[in-house]
């Protein structure tokens, strides 16, 4: 057979990136902070936006604005429907896309709505406007990317605190009690709160809460987390290996040591003058504010991007904070003065362009808080045991349960999720914090949490007595008994998370007798 050359002309389907669409990704992933840097930058660049200064009566004729109507959870008084804005704008749906240039059709077929399961009757089926947030990721970083930006990004005090508790802590529970606790330090290092009034919000053991903080104590910059100036010298002091009874006397009465009680201390320190004046040398060396290494900037606080509140009949109002969307109009009036002005092409192709990446923007701005809306209620719903009784019941959750059940991709749920906060009776969390694995259950029945798991397997041990330690294997049964379908590398793993030694070192130190400290 001759190998030859030839044209041909094929008529196929593509998928096209438009800069409209790498737009829509890149808001739909920003948080609150950068959205606002961005839509910032877009009012200095286009003429034709304008930000809303005042109420809705003060607007100039000919503005049209984008109102996000929120929702609440199903069941709730004050629910409402949304009017669909692009009726009031275009005639018809092809008029819309003729004027924005683009197919709002779904044109990633790996962001495409998932399809209606058993699970998720058709009735559930979601609004025409899931569609177009369901779009794909990816594309080119545009010209406002900036790596230095990164590179050059200083890493606060928090960040460092939330680093080490992602590669220290496995257990879901005890990453969210941390995280908490994380949030209630200051910016010297001080853990400010109170714990049992911690515990009781979140529904979690006091017990619990105490251990978490032990963990969180231990983190980089020494004496981090401490609830006062003894505890912090004391920890930084044990990291040293010094913290012996002399010197924890010392530390518990620093008091005396301000007022320069130096015979009562000695006394009490039970050692001679030289040995007192190492001490205090040694302790005057230490950092009384060990967060200040990490600079005294001013801290930005958390600003949910949703509200989540109980209603009257028991079910949960989810809405969003309109203080983070930012409102923006375009000048329809200002567009057609100067559209019928003489005026170049060149300056004509100009504002067509800005007329519409702004209708766009608008629209973009509107279908990014649909969208969070839309996730946030589903996790609400799903994690309703969570608000209610504390963190001890989240259920397990990941992308694929809230995508079925909102109609929209996995990566749609992904993107909303990141850098997202929503604040519940229980404190404030990242959307995705609430997302968990599962573990099968033996019975066929609802599958268990992981972090619900691996409470059972630290009860389980810490009820065990030095002549009947549990191996793994035997931890395995009794899970199973209780309906719980696992592996005993899975067992091992999770007892390893939990810093838990294993069956051979438990027997060896319980039969010993406790270490004293």
């Amino acid at each position: 057979m001759a190998i030859s050359q030839k044209l041909e002309m094929r008529v196929g389907q593509g998928l096209v990136m438009t800069p409209q669409l790498m737009q829509a990704i890149k808001l739909l992933q920003l948080s609150n902070l950068d959205l606002v840097a961005f839509v910032e930058a877009e009012l200095e660049r286009n003429p034709l936006l304008e930000r809303e200064e005042g109420p809705e009566a003060e607007r100039g004729d000919g503005a049209s604005e984008i109102i996000v109507q929120t929702e609440e959870f199903p069941g709730s008084e004050t629910s409402s429907s949304n009017e669909d804005w692009m009726e009031d704008r275009y005639e018809s749906r092809a008029a819309m896309e003729e004027q924005l240039g683009t197919n709002l059709e779904n044109v990633f077929p790996d962001d495409a709505p998932a399809a209606p399961s058993e699970a998720q009757p058709a009735a559930q089926e979601a609004p025409a406007y899931s569609e177009w947030a369901s779009v794909g990721s990816g594309g080119r970083p545009d010209d406002d990317y900036n790596l230095e930006a990164f590179v050059s990004a200083e890493v606060t005090l928090p960040d460092h605190l939330a680093r080490q508790l992602s590669l220290t802590v496995m257990d879901p529970v005890q990453r969210l009690i941390g995280q908490h606790l994380i949030d209630s330090v200051d910016e010297a290092g001080y853990l400010r709160g109170d714990l049992e009034s911690m515990a009781d919000k979140l529904g979690a053991p006091i017990a619990e809460v105490e251990k978490v903080l032990a963990e969180l104590q231990t983190f980089d910059p020494p004496g981090v987390c401490a609830r006062d100036l003894a505890e912090c010298l004391a920890i930084q002091l044990r990291e040293r290996d010094r913290l012996d009874p002399a010197m924890k006397t010392l530390t518990a009465n620093l008091d005396l040591l301000a007022k320069r009680d130096f015979a009562q201390l000695r006394k009490l320190c039970n050692v001679d003058e030289e040995d007192f004046t190492d001490m205090v040398a040694e302790l005057r060396r230490l950092n009384p504010k060990p967060g200040l290494v990490f600079g005294g900037g001013v801290v930005q606080p958390i600003v949910p991007d949703v509200f989540v509140r109980p209603a009257a009949d028991g079910s949960w109002n989810v809405e969003l904070n309109s203080d983070t969307l930012p409102r923006v109009l375009v000048n329809q009036v200002y567009y057609s003065r100067v559209s019928k002005g003489p005026i170049s092409d060149k300056e004509k192709a100009f504002l067509t362009e800005c007329m519409q990446t702004a209708t766009w923007l608008t629209r973009s701005l509107d279908q990014r808080a649909r969208t969070i809306l839309k996730v946030a209620t589903e996790i609400v719903r799903q994690q309703d045991a969570f608000l209610v009784q504390g963190v001890q019941h989240l259920r397990p959750l990941n992308l694929r349960i809230v995508a079925d059940a909102i109609q929209m991709h996995e990566s749609t749920v992904s993107r909303v999720t990141a850098n997202k906060y929503m604040a519940t009776p229980r404190g404030i969390y990242e959307l995705k914090y609430f997302f968990s694995s599962s573990i099968a259950s033996s019975e066929g029945g609802e599958a268990h949490s992981s972090e619900a798991v691996r409470d059972r397997i630290k009860r389980l041990i810490d009820e065990e007595s030095a002549d009947d330690i549990l191996s793994d294997d035997t931890i395995v049964t009794k899970l199973k008994d209780q309906g719980i379908d696992i592996a005993r590398r899975t067992v091992a793993k999770y007892r390893e998370a939990l810093r838990i030694p294993s069956s051979v070192q438990r027997r060896r130190e319980k039969r010993g007798g406790p270490i004293s400290g």
